[in-house]
């Protein structure tokens, strides 16, 4: 049977696959000795969400008084995850907790990357693709910054935290 790329948005069976194919991308790349194992992980993620803006725009503009709806609506539509979110607007960053991350379920103990990753570059992207020709002054940008706890280093929870910019400033 042959899918489409919008068929396979709406089914929910990829997940595992992708979080295998993840780390096993992942254990290839550390083998071959590529340093920038994160910003690969990353770039994927951007690349993945130049595709998905494509077949799914969750919103029409992205700014400071939707941002949490809009990262709780594509967390849940992409990684079927329900997050709680922290905004430190004197830090101008964004705390995201995950207890179910499902790119991150297991711990690995033979490679110290988290899946996750891939997240920090696809919402960052996506968020960016909604608002990149809006001259709202009040639209936001993010920024991947870390993860700073993931599930598949042995931690309880995903810990993801992105930089954000008002207005593009």
């Amino acid at each position: 049977m042959s899918y489409t790329r919008s068929d396979l948005f709406l089914a929910e069976a990829a997940m595992n696959q992708m979080r295998n194919s993840i780390y096993f991308l992942a254990r290839l790349m550390e083998k071959k000795g590529n340093i920038d194992i994160i910003g690969r992980l990353r770039t994927m993620g951007r690349n993945i969400a130049r595709t998905f803006i494509k077949y799914w725009k969750p919103i029409e503009i992205v700014n400071g008084s939707n941002i949490k709806d809009v990262l709780q609506t594509i967390y849940q539509k992409i990684v079927n995850s329900s997050i709680s979110i922290e905004v430190n607007s004197e830090e101008k960053i964004i705390i995201i907790k995950d207890y179910k991350c499902s790119l991150c379920k297991y711990n690995y103990k033979d490679i110290n990357i988290a899946g996750c990753e891939i997240l920090l570059g696809l919402v960052s992207e996506l968020i960016f693709l909604i608002n990149n020709e809006l001259k709202d002054p009040s639209i936001i940008f993010l920024e991947p910054y870390k993860v700073e706890e993931s599930r598949a280093r042995g931690d309880n929870l995903c810990l993801h935290v992105f930089k954000y910019k008002i207005g593009g400033s």
